[in-house]
Protein backbone atom coordinates (compact mmCIF):
# COMPACT_ATOMS: atom_id res chain seq x y z
CA UNK A 1 0.00 0.00 0.00
CA UNK A 2 2.94 2.30 0.62
CA UNK A 3 3.97 1.76 -2.99
CA UNK A 4 0.41 2.68 -4.10
CA UNK A 5 0.66 5.92 -2.13
CA UNK A 6 3.98 6.76 -3.79
CA UNK A 7 2.49 6.23 -7.24
CA UNK A 8 -0.66 8.20 -6.35
CA UNK A 9 1.42 11.19 -5.26
CA UNK A 10 3.63 11.25 -8.32
CA UNK A 11 6.45 9.19 -6.77
CA UNK A 12 7.12 11.73 -4.02
CA UNK A 13 8.69 9.86 -1.13
CA UNK A 14 7.85 12.70 1.31
CA UNK A 15 4.17 12.12 0.65
CA UNK A 16 4.41 8.90 2.63
CA UNK A 17 5.69 10.72 5.68
CA UNK A 18 2.89 13.26 5.35
CA UNK A 19 0.37 10.43 5.45
CA UNK A 20 1.60 7.84 7.91
CA UNK A 21 -1.80 6.20 8.00
CA UNK A 22 -1.96 5.73 4.25
CA UNK A 23 -1.86 1.97 4.63
CA UNK A 24 -5.40 1.71 5.95
CA UNK A 25 -8.44 3.67 6.94
CA UNK A 26 -10.27 6.54 5.17
CA UNK A 27 -7.05 8.14 3.90
CA UNK A 28 -6.16 4.93 2.09
CA UNK A 29 -9.50 5.06 0.29
CA UNK A 30 -8.92 8.71 -0.71
CA UNK A 31 -5.53 7.83 -2.17
CA UNK A 32 -7.05 4.99 -4.19
CA UNK A 33 -9.79 7.29 -5.51
CA UNK A 34 -7.23 9.89 -6.57
CA UNK A 35 -5.15 7.21 -8.33
CA UNK A 36 -8.20 5.84 -10.14
CA UNK A 37 -9.34 9.31 -11.18
CA UNK A 38 -5.90 10.22 -12.49
CA UNK A 39 -5.64 6.95 -14.46
CA UNK A 40 -9.09 7.48 -15.90
CA UNK A 41 -8.30 11.04 -17.06
CA UNK A 42 -5.03 9.92 -18.63
CA UNK A 43 -6.85 7.10 -20.43
CA UNK A 44 -9.49 9.48 -21.79
CA UNK A 45 -6.86 11.91 -23.08
CA UNK A 46 -4.89 9.10 -24.77
CA UNK A 47 -8.03 7.62 -26.36
CA UNK A 48 -9.15 11.02 -27.62
CA UNK A 49 -5.79 11.65 -29.27
CA UNK A 50 -5.87 8.24 -30.96
CA UNK A 51 -9.39 8.69 -32.27
CA UNK A 52 -8.60 12.21 -33.48
CA UNK A 53 -5.56 10.98 -35.40
CA UNK A 54 -7.52 8.09 -36.89
CA UNK A 55 -10.28 10.42 -38.02
CA UNK A 56 -7.77 12.76 -39.64
CA UNK A 57 -6.11 9.92 -41.53
CA UNK A 58 -9.46 8.57 -42.68
CA UNK A 59 -10.59 11.96 -43.95
CA UNK A 60 -7.27 12.51 -45.70
CA UNK A 61 -7.44 9.11 -47.41
CA UNK A 62 -11.00 9.75 -48.58
CA UNK A 63 -10.10 13.17 -49.97
CA UNK A 64 -7.09 11.74 -51.76
CA UNK A 65 -9.18 8.93 -53.29
CA UNK A 66 -11.71 11.45 -54.55
CA UNK A 67 -9.09 13.70 -56.09
CA UNK A 68 -6.95 10.95 -57.66
CA UNK A 69 -9.24 8.06 -58.57
CA UNK A 70 -12.57 9.74 -59.23
CA UNK A 71 -14.09 8.97 -62.65
CA UNK A 72 -17.43 9.65 -64.26
CA UNK A 73 -19.33 6.38 -64.02
CA UNK A 74 -22.12 7.17 -66.48
CA UNK A 75 -20.43 7.13 -69.88
CA UNK A 76 -21.41 6.81 -73.55
CA UNK A 77 -20.16 3.86 -75.60
CA UNK A 78 -20.37 3.60 -79.37
CA UNK A 79 -21.08 -0.09 -79.85
CA UNK A 80 -22.05 -1.55 -83.23
CA UNK A 81 -22.99 1.87 -84.55
CA UNK A 82 -25.23 2.79 -81.61
CA UNK A 83 -24.46 5.10 -78.70
CA UNK A 84 -25.27 3.39 -75.41
CA UNK A 85 -25.29 5.10 -72.00
CA UNK A 86 -24.04 2.76 -69.32
CA UNK A 87 -23.02 2.92 -65.65
CA UNK A 88 -19.43 1.65 -65.52
CA UNK A 89 -17.32 1.05 -62.41
CA UNK A 90 -13.78 2.53 -62.43
CA UNK A 91 -12.05 -0.84 -62.87
CA UNK A 92 -14.69 -2.64 -64.90
CA UNK A 93 -13.51 -4.50 -67.99
CA UNK A 94 -15.08 -4.05 -71.41
CA UNK A 95 -16.01 -7.74 -71.57
CA UNK A 96 -18.08 -7.44 -68.40
CA UNK A 97 -19.72 -4.23 -69.61
CA UNK A 98 -20.66 -5.78 -72.95
CA UNK A 99 -21.99 -9.00 -71.48
CA UNK A 100 -23.63 -7.93 -68.23
CA UNK A 101 -24.54 -4.30 -68.82
CA UNK A 102 -25.40 -4.27 -72.55
CA UNK A 103 -26.50 -7.88 -73.02
CA UNK A 104 -24.01 -8.58 -75.85
CA UNK A 105 -23.16 -12.12 -74.80
CA UNK A 106 -21.56 -13.07 -78.11
CA UNK A 107 -18.30 -11.80 -76.62
CA UNK A 108 -17.08 -14.77 -74.60
CA UNK A 109 -15.21 -14.82 -71.31
CA UNK A 110 -12.84 -17.73 -70.95
CA UNK A 111 -9.29 -17.25 -69.62
CA UNK A 112 -10.11 -13.71 -68.37
CA UNK A 113 -6.42 -12.70 -68.66
CA UNK A 114 -5.84 -11.85 -72.32
CA UNK A 115 -4.50 -15.18 -73.54
CA UNK A 116 -7.18 -17.12 -75.47
CA UNK A 117 -8.84 -14.47 -77.67
CA UNK A 118 -12.43 -15.57 -77.05
CA UNK A 119 -13.30 -12.04 -75.92
CA UNK A 120 -11.81 -10.29 -78.99
CA UNK A 121 -13.63 -7.19 -80.23
CA UNK A 122 -12.64 -4.38 -82.59
CA UNK A 123 -12.01 -0.84 -81.32
CA UNK A 124 -11.34 1.80 -83.99
CA UNK A 125 -10.27 -0.90 -86.43
CA UNK A 126 -7.90 -2.68 -84.03
CA UNK A 127 -8.57 -5.99 -82.31
CA UNK A 128 -8.36 -5.92 -78.51
CA UNK A 129 -8.91 -8.41 -75.72
CA UNK A 130 -11.95 -7.01 -73.95
CA UNK A 131 -11.31 -9.07 -70.80
CA UNK A 132 -8.17 -7.04 -70.06
CA UNK A 133 -9.34 -3.67 -71.40
CA UNK A 134 -10.97 -1.19 -69.04
CA UNK A 135 -14.25 0.14 -70.38
CA UNK A 136 -13.28 3.70 -69.51
CA UNK A 137 -10.19 3.33 -71.70
CA UNK A 138 -12.27 2.86 -74.87
CA UNK A 139 -14.95 5.48 -74.23
CA UNK A 140 -15.19 7.54 -77.42
CA UNK A 141 -13.92 4.75 -79.67
CA UNK A 142 -16.03 2.80 -82.18
CA UNK A 143 -16.46 -0.69 -80.83
CA UNK A 144 -17.63 -3.64 -82.90
CA UNK A 145 -18.62 -6.96 -81.37
CA UNK A 146 -19.65 -10.22 -83.03
CA UNK A 147 -23.25 -8.98 -83.00
CA UNK A 148 -22.23 -6.09 -85.26
CA UNK A 149 -20.43 -7.83 -88.14
CA UNK A 150 -23.55 -9.03 -89.96
CA UNK A 151 -25.50 -6.44 -91.91
CA UNK A 152 -29.21 -6.40 -92.62
CA UNK A 153 -29.59 -9.93 -91.29
CA UNK A 154 -26.98 -11.27 -93.73
CA UNK A 155 -23.87 -13.00 -92.44
CA UNK A 156 -20.49 -11.45 -93.03
CA UNK A 157 -18.35 -13.18 -95.73
CA UNK A 158 -16.00 -14.37 -92.97
CA UNK A 159 -18.88 -16.03 -91.14
CA UNK A 160 -20.04 -17.71 -94.35
CA UNK A 161 -16.53 -18.87 -95.14
CA UNK A 162 -16.03 -20.31 -91.67
CA UNK A 163 -19.25 -22.27 -92.00
CA UNK A 164 -18.27 -23.53 -95.48
CA UNK A 165 -14.88 -24.67 -94.18
CA UNK A 166 -16.47 -26.27 -91.09
CA UNK A 167 -14.35 -24.13 -88.82
CA UNK A 168 -16.58 -23.96 -85.74
CA UNK A 169 -16.66 -27.14 -83.66
CA UNK A 170 -17.74 -26.36 -80.08
CA UNK A 171 -18.06 -22.75 -81.25
CA UNK A 172 -16.85 -21.11 -78.07
CA UNK A 173 -13.82 -19.50 -79.71
CA UNK A 174 -15.66 -18.68 -82.96
CA UNK A 175 -16.72 -15.08 -82.09
CA UNK A 176 -13.11 -14.14 -81.37
CA UNK A 177 -11.90 -15.91 -84.51
CA UNK A 178 -14.46 -14.02 -86.61
CA UNK A 179 -13.47 -10.66 -85.11
CA UNK A 180 -9.76 -11.25 -85.80
CA UNK A 181 -10.46 -12.28 -89.39
CA UNK A 182 -12.79 -9.33 -90.03
CA UNK A 183 -10.22 -6.87 -88.66
CA UNK A 184 -7.51 -8.38 -90.86
CA UNK A 185 -9.56 -8.18 -94.07
CA UNK A 186 -10.57 -4.60 -93.35
CA UNK A 187 -6.94 -3.47 -93.53
CA UNK A 188 -5.59 -6.20 -95.81
CA UNK A 189 -8.29 -7.59 -98.14
CA UNK A 190 -5.87 -10.01 -99.84
CA UNK A 191 -3.47 -11.37 -97.23
CA UNK A 192 -0.97 -14.14 -97.82
CA UNK A 193 -1.50 -17.29 -95.85
CA UNK A 194 1.38 -16.32 -93.54
CA UNK A 195 -0.15 -12.91 -92.91
CA UNK A 196 -3.47 -14.56 -92.14
CA UNK A 197 -1.84 -17.08 -89.82
CA UNK A 198 -0.09 -14.28 -87.94
CA UNK A 199 -3.29 -12.26 -87.61
CA UNK A 200 -5.19 -15.27 -86.25
CA UNK A 201 -2.43 -16.42 -83.88
CA UNK A 202 -3.96 -14.65 -80.90
CA UNK A 203 -6.99 -16.95 -80.90
CA UNK A 204 -6.83 -20.37 -79.24
CA UNK A 205 -9.11 -23.19 -80.38
CA UNK A 206 -9.69 -25.98 -77.91
CA UNK A 207 -11.01 -28.21 -80.69
CA UNK A 208 -7.88 -27.73 -82.83
CA UNK A 209 -9.68 -26.31 -85.88
CA UNK A 210 -6.85 -23.96 -86.79
CA UNK A 211 -6.53 -25.15 -90.37
CA UNK A 212 -10.27 -24.81 -90.97
CA UNK A 213 -10.35 -21.28 -89.62
CA UNK A 214 -7.29 -20.35 -91.66
CA UNK A 215 -8.87 -21.82 -94.78
CA UNK A 216 -12.01 -19.80 -94.02
CA UNK A 217 -10.00 -16.56 -93.88
CA UNK A 218 -8.38 -17.27 -97.24
CA UNK A 219 -11.72 -18.24 -98.77
CA UNK A 220 -13.33 -15.00 -97.58
CA UNK A 221 -10.34 -13.06 -98.97
CA UNK A 222 -10.94 -14.57 -102.41
CA UNK A 223 -14.43 -13.08 -102.42
CA UNK A 224 -16.24 -16.40 -102.84
CA UNK A 225 -19.31 -14.92 -101.16
CA UNK A 226 -21.03 -11.94 -102.75
CA UNK A 227 -21.89 -9.72 -99.81
CA UNK A 228 -21.21 -6.18 -98.70
CA UNK A 229 -21.03 -7.42 -95.07
CA UNK A 230 -18.70 -5.43 -92.93
CA UNK A 231 -18.75 -3.71 -89.59
CA UNK A 232 -21.56 -1.47 -88.43
CA UNK A 233 -19.15 0.39 -86.13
Amino acid sequence: MAEDCRIAHGGDAHALHDHPAASDGPLSEIVRIKASRRSFIKGVIASGATLGATGYLFRASSAQAKSVGAVERLISLNVNGQTRRVDVLPYETLANTLRYKLGLTGTKLSCDRGECGACTVIADGTTIYSCTTLTHAVAGKKITTIEGVAKGGELHPVQKAFIAEIGPQCGFCTPGQVMSAVALLQVNPHPTIEEARRAMSGNLCRCGSYNQYLAGVMRAAKGDFASTGGSNG
